[in-house]
């Protein structure tokens, strides 16, 4: 839905183009966790960043915002967002999403920083949360944190038969909730585990989940205080490369054959950073995320240069 105005068409266009291009976008690369959530504050002096107002986003323009979006995959979600915040903006409301992959979060923060009437606050329970659900408003208005992620602990006697993630979202979504009102599920080994969802549907949810595979189980709501989590677990080593090409670096981290690798990144299996890469000699640099679908996620640590000119590249595998 295009913000209304009595200024033609034409002129606004023309007018979002001279304020988006006039000058490089600064971006905000600093986020504060607060608890159980990420603050992203998205507010910029227009003049010396170069955004442009919501109310010069007219029909036609989402192109030239969506233009930098690199997982493709996720261009009409970050769409649909970016609808959200026009709307949020010109009715000066605050709207919130349903919970966002980390590729479509990722994307969508990109997008909104480009707007300077708009803040969004993105949370998901806890501070290691991948799947977040935002808060989007005129800057005016959202001005506290918003209350949007319930948790449920689901528990039961898993000693003789210990559930998997996927048992207990397969449980769930067995009761007809949809992945995206669903956050992540953390386990809790043989108690069972505690699964952050949209409030709304914590009564149904406590209400209709009577088991998770063959184990009677009981749902309660808990305060987000109370959820358990504990840093992953990780291992360290170490591997010398003569390249930092993402195949050479992802097959010796996940100890696989390069032309797996290859075939895997071919299929789409291997995302950097939450978005799918397509080319084997994608660079990496550290601090840099590489997951391979069934493998598992690895972190690129400390780079240095050997005498021999290759890398010495510490890997970091989650396990």
């Amino acid at each position: 839905m295009a913000a209304a105005s009595v200024t033609s068409p034409w002129l606004l266009r023309k007018a979002f183009q001279a304020l988006a291009f006039s000058q490089p976008l600064h971006t905000n690369k600093h986020l504060s966790f607060y608890g159980n959530l990420c603050s992203f504050p998205f507010q910029y002096p227009l003049r010396s960043s170069g955004l442009c107002h919501i109310a010069q986003v007219i029909k036609g323009d989402n192109d030239v915002l969506l233009k930098g979006v690199g997982d493709k995959s996720a261009i009409e979600e970050v769409k649909h967002i970016l609808d959200t915040a026009r709307r949020a903006a010109t009715r000066r409301e605050v709207f919130h999403t349903d919970f966002l992959t980390p590729p479509v979060l990722k994307e969508s923060m990109i997008v909104l920083q480009k707007l300077a009437d708009v803040k969004a606050v993105a949370q998901g329970g806890y501070p290691q949360a991948e799947r977040c659900r935002l808060s989007i408003g005129h800057s005016e208005v959202l001005t506290n944190d918003p209350n949007v992620v319930a948790a449920i602990n689901i528990s039961g006697n898993f000693s003789f038969q210990p559930c998997s993630h996927g048992d207990f979202l397969g449980a769930i979504l067995g009761k007809g909730i949809a992945r995206e009102k669903l956050g992540d599920i953390i386990l809790q080994g043989e108690k069972g585990a505690h699964v952050l969802i949209v409030p709304e549907l914590v009564d149904f949810l406590m209400s209709t989940l009577d088991k998770v595979a063959n184990v009677s189980v009981s749902c309660t709501q808990i305060p987000l205080l109370a959820l358990e989590y504990e840093p992953p677990r990780t291992q360290s080593f170490k591997t010398v490369e003569a390249s930092l090409r993402v195949d050479a670096l992802a097959s010796a981290g996940f100890k696989i054959s390069r032309s797996k690798l290859v075939n895997l990144i071919s299929n789409g299996d291997v995302r950097v950073n939450w978005t799918t890469v397509t080319k084997n000699g994608t660079t990496l640099k550290t601090g840099d995320i590489v997951s391979v679908s069934g493998k598992g996620r690895l972190k690129i640590g400390e780079i240095n240069s050997t005498k021999k000119g290759k890398f010495s590249v510490e890997l970091i595998r989650y396990l």
